[in-house]
């Protein structure tokens, strides 16, 4: 069974405009890597030059920020949900 994983707006031109995706991963890392192996360009999106997950993208795990859990090696279990948030700025 896999997790559920939703890809926000700005990057779902490159799921072919899906924005929910069923995935195989043990970890958030692994689903990271997933992505890009799958669709071309995810990776440098969501993680930057050390393979970090980039500061302005946050990730959540059944609504619990990965920050606060175990950051990319926070593990995932099959039905799990996921959501890929990046910040958005804006103002005057």
């Amino acid at each position: 069974m896999s997790v559920r994983v939703y890809i926000p707006t700005p990057l779902r031109t490159l799921t072919d405009n899906r924005g929910e995706l069923a995935i195989e991963a043990g970890t958030v890392r692994e689903l990271i890597d997933h992505l890009e192996t799958t669709y071309r360009g995810m990776q440098g999106r969501l993680r930057d030059e050390q393979g970090a997950v980039r500061h302005f993208v946050n990730v959540y795990v059944n609504d619990e920020d990965i920050r606060f859990l175990q950051g990319p090696d926070t593990p995932l279990k099959p039905g799990d949900q996921v959501a890929i948030v990046p910040a958005v700025a804006g103002g005057r």
